[in-house]
């Protein structure tokens, strides 16, 4: 294949693009070290340990730097990668090394994340977050049925009632705005129409 262009990312990295097409990374040592410049081929023997061995490791590396820091759901870790314009072959096969040794485990997180934030937000508000980081939809609702199965979870009208506590809701002194400005916070968290009338008109 033919090199057709270097492109400067950083200081240290450029993008190789090969018959016109954007391939990887490299940083600045390892253009020298496969003899990579522009006009000139890239044997099938260096493509193969560039693709095979040397990027496949450094992101393996890469997922593991991240996850000591914290935890990731597998397709946050795949876009931490594609940050750093690793091919798909090789951010598949990273994500799937951290993965069979369960340094990432996407119903685990879900517990996790659930657990956290069961008492600050409505099941929508998580759902939605949880869907924002990749999991399904399946999996964010089987861990919520565990939980809710081992009684690790509070009902939202519970949860709403304690909101209400912390934030001294008078429901016999507010007036039409406390009331709006109280039902807009709870609509804000996530929390359905129907629950949040019923709590409001029942609060005591």
């Amino acid at each position: 294949m033919i090199v057709t262009d270097i492109i400067e990312v950083t200081k240290a990295k450029s993008r190789v693009y090969l018959d016109e097409e954007a391939a990887f990374v490299l940083y600045k040592g390892e253009l020298r070290l496969y003899h990579i410049c522009k006009g000139e081929e890239l044997s099938q023997a260096s493509l193969a340990e560039i693709t095979e061995v040397l990027l496949p490791k450094r992101a393996k590396k890469r997922c593991l730097l991240l996850l000591q820091k914290k935890d990731y759901t597998e397709e946050e870790l795949k876009r931490k990668l594609r940050e750093g314009e690793y091919p798909e072959e090789v951010i598949e096969e990273a994500v799937s090394y951290v993965k069979s040794y369960h340094y990432i485990d996407d119903d685990r997180y879900c517990m996790s994340y659930i657990s956290c934030y069961a008492s600050k937000w409505s099941k929508q508000q998580i759902m939605k977050k949880l869907l924002a980081k990749g999991v399904s939809k399946n999996r964010i609702q089987k861990a919520f049925d565990e939980l809710q199965s081992k009684g690790e979870l509070e009902t939202e009208e519970t949860l709403i009632r304690e909101i209400l506590r912390k934030k001294h809701y008078d429901i016999e002194n507010a007036d039409d705005s406390a009331r709006r400005k109280m039902y807009q916070h709870l609509a804000y968290k996530g929390f359905s129409h129907d629950i949040i009338l019923h709590v409001l008109s029942s609060f005591t």
